[in-house]
């Protein structure tokens, strides 16, 4: 499924024009401890490609739960990749459908969405986060300092003991980076 036809059709849901690149991916899932998680959820995984990284990461018997917004992306998803529980939905609804997890990995546009939006999941994901759980999302380099952007990473300093960013990665379109944060209850 292509994600460009997507936000072609409904760019209100689905908010990348182009999939992330396997070396965003590999970033994204990079030092967080995957492979150490018991549960990990991801939030708006699209097409899959940090999906498939983190699947490639986890050990047998954990639980990866993948929540997205655009219901064509969703089923796409549920019937490709095994192992994943997909949830069609809101991820401003993310505490109705877990409760717990040690990972919480973002795909979500956090950039464009308005100051109320961007708080209301990142409340949610601190809820669900584990004492020692971490959260990982990412950002383009173009819209680094966007009022929205520069907004989010304010949040994640506020609510995170330690808040890192990656490396550009420059071989994906557009160059972004990751944004690395650890829980501090």
């Amino acid at each position: 499924m292509s994600i460009t036809r997507e936000f072609l059709r409904s760019p209100g849901r689905t908010g990348a024009v182009a999939a992330s690149s396997r070396r965003l991916a590999a970033a994204m899932v990079a030092g967080i401890g995957v492979e150490r998680a018991a549960h990990v959820v991801e939030l708006g995984p699209g097409t899959g490609v940090f999906t498939e990284a983190l699947l490639a990461r986890l050990e047998p018997g954990a639980r990866l739960t993948a929540i997205e917004l655009n219901p064509r992306l969703a089923g796409d998803l549920a019937r490709r990749l095994d192992g994943v529980e997909v949830v069609t939905g809101s991820a401003e609804d993310l505490t109705r459908h877990v409760r717990s997890a040690d990972i919480v990995v973002s795909g979500l546009p956090w950039a464009l969405f308005p100051s109320q939006r961007q708080e209301r999941i990142l409340d949610q994901v601190c809820e669900i986060l584990s004492p020692s759980g971490r959260f990982a999302t990412f950002a383009y380099l173009h819209a680094a300092w966007l009022p929205a952007a520069r907004r989010f990473e304010a949040s994640l300093t506020k609510r995170f003991g330690f808040v890192g960013r990656s490396r550009v990665v420059w071989g994906n379109l557009p160059p972004a980076f990751v944004h690395r944060a650890a829980a501090t209850r």
